[in-house]
Parts: C-alpha cells; sequence; structure tokens
C-alpha cells in the first residue's frame, strides 16, 4: 500500500470509527468498564454502617468523633489491544479482508477509550512479538495504532504465538487493564496464560471470520497453501466428505474454544468478515 493510499485508508477508518464511538459505543464503553482505582478525596464523620476499616484515626482523635476516609473511584485504566498480525489474517474470500476489519474494530474501541480518557496501547504478534506501543492518550497516538495494524509486517510467520502474546501483555502490565484479543484464533489458546490474563484483566477476544474459516468452497482440485506452516498440499475440494469433514471440524473447535473461554470466565465474541460488526460489537456491549 503507497503512502496516498495508506492515508486515505487510515482517514476513511478514522471517521467510521469516531462517529460510531460517538453514537453508539462510547457511552457503552463507560458504563461496561468502570476503573478499579480508588484515590483518597475527604473524610467525613462517620455514620452507622460505614466500614470501621475506612475510619481516619488521626482526625477522629483530634475532634473526638469518629471520621471515615472518602475515596473517589478512578476511572482513567488502559485499554490493551492484542493485534493478530500471521498470516491467517491476510487470507479472505470477502471484499473486506480480516486486516482492515481488525483496524476498524481496534479503531471503535481506541476512539471510545479516548473519549473516556483512557490509555490506548497495542501488542502485534505473529510467531513472536513482532512490534509494541505502550498505552497513551491523544488521536495522533490512535492514528499510530491504526497505520501500524494495516502495514506492519511479521517477520515469523509461524502459527500466532498465542502463549507469548498473552505472556507479554500479563508481564508489561503492572494493573488491571481492559484487553482485547483480535484475531481469528487459529493456534493454540493457552490455558495457563488465559487463566492468568483473565484473573488480572478484563480478558475480551474478538474473532474474525472468514466464509473460508468454516466452509470448503467446491472449486474442484486445487493445490493449496496452509496459510499458518507454508506447506503447499492437493485438496479435493468438489467431494462432499471433504467439505462435511472441514466444516465438521470447524464446529469442533469453536466449540472447544467456547467452553475454554467460558471455563476461564473470559468473553469470546465472532464476527464474520461478510457481516456488519457493529452489530455484534453493540449486542456484546448491551448484553455483558
Amino acid at each position: 500500500m503507497d503512502k496516498e493510499s495508506l492515508l486515505k485508508k487510515v482517514r476513511s477508518i478514522e471517521i467510521k470509527a469516531r462517529g460510531l464511538s460517538n453514537h453508539i459505543f462510547a457511552g457503552a464503553y463507560q458504563t461496561l468498564f468502570k476503573g478499579k482505582g480508588m484515590t483518597f478525596s475527604e473524610v467525613r464523620e462517620y455514620i452507622p454502617g460505614d466500614d470501621i476499616r475506612d475510619i481516619e484515626w488521626n482526625v477522629t482523635a483530634r475532634f473526638s468523633n469518629p471520621y471515615v476516609k472518602v475515596y473517589e473511584e478512578d476511572r482513567a485504566i488502559n485499554l490493551m489491544l492484542l493485534i493478530d498480525i500471521s498470516n491467517s489474517i491476510q487470507n479472505a474470500m470477502h471484499q473486506n479482508p480480516k486486516r482492515e476489519i481488525i483496524a476498524e474494530l481496534a479503531a471503535v474501541l481506541a476512539f471510545s477509550a479516548l473519549k473516556n480518557n483512557d490509555n490506548v496501547g497495542a501488542i502485534f504478534f505473529a510467531g513472536n512479538i513482532e512490534y509494541y506501543i505502550p498505552p497513551k492518550k491523544g488521536k495522533q497516538h490512535i492514528l499510530s495504532i491504526i497505520r501500524s495494524i494495516l502495514t506492519v509486517e511479521p517477520k515469523d510467520h509461524n502459527t500466532s504465538n498465542f502463549k507469548e502474546a498473552i505472556h507479554f501483555m500479563n508481564k508489561t502490565s503492572k494493573r488491571k487493564n481492559i484487553v482485547f484479543l483480535i484475531s481469528d484464533l487459529w493456534g493454540e489458546i493457552p490455558d495457563k496464560e488465559l487463566r492468568m490474563a483473565a484473573i488480572k484483566h478484563d480478558f475480551i477476544a474478538l474473532q474474525i471470520l472468514d466464509k473460508t474459516d468454516n466452509e470448503l468452497l467446491d472449486l474442484g482440485l486445487i493445490r493449496a497453501k496452509d496459510s499458518e506452516s507454508g506447506r503447499m498440499l492437493w485438496l479435493s475440494t468438489n467431494q462432499r466428505k471433504n467439505r462435511k469433514r472441514y466444516t465438521h471440524v470447524f464446529e469442533e473447535r469453536q466449540k472447544e474454544l467456547k467452553n475454554k473461554f467460558l471455563k476461564y470466565k473470559a468473553d469470546l465474541v465472532c464476527f464474520p468478515s461478510n457481516e456488519d460488526y457493529y452489530k455484534n460489537l453493540k449486542l456484546f456491549f448491551k448484553r455483558r
């Protein structure tokens, strides 16, 4: 993508994402993801029913009446985006490539966070961690993340290393974050890292699915390349049993994936790339 085309694409995504975040998601984001930090604000006289652990003993001793500390919620939190840029993300039969859908989803979330005065950071990964953008505020910072989603190419083309990505996020995040893993989720999701991330953070996976992820098209005998391993093979797609088996394997894997996220109390939302993603995202905000 040349520089002019990239600027136009980023501008188009910005306009769409800002519109959606202003009119649909910003309020839902604020309601859904409340800050967990508490900052000391003032003291007031004790009222029966107050937690005695909040008594401010120095003030109580000075005025011979019990006073308690009053706290305010610290709203500013980090939104961390785990962005899959592995080979399978490049493949798409639909007119909207997975990578552009990922960029739009990330932009909507990031602009919703910006409106709420939250920091936004991003971790790009494939076979290894490819690029890390520390959390910051600001429109230009978000636009830089969008540009990176569209342009960063992986040095390691192996299967998506979710273990390394989640481990890196857990290691670099000292406080509770909102974490969105945006990927097609082709690869092994590690139990240990997922469990730790779900305990420490508000962890949500957004799964981008293309038509070819769950349906083998009837194209006759084709020479296909496994997008993750790079291995070439011959595949007879006109045989119904092969197409049915392909769909069956996908459906079984989806069941296992959903059960794993449910087990560790993490969220999983699916986004077929041939549908309007904002409907599923809005439904997720509404139901959660």
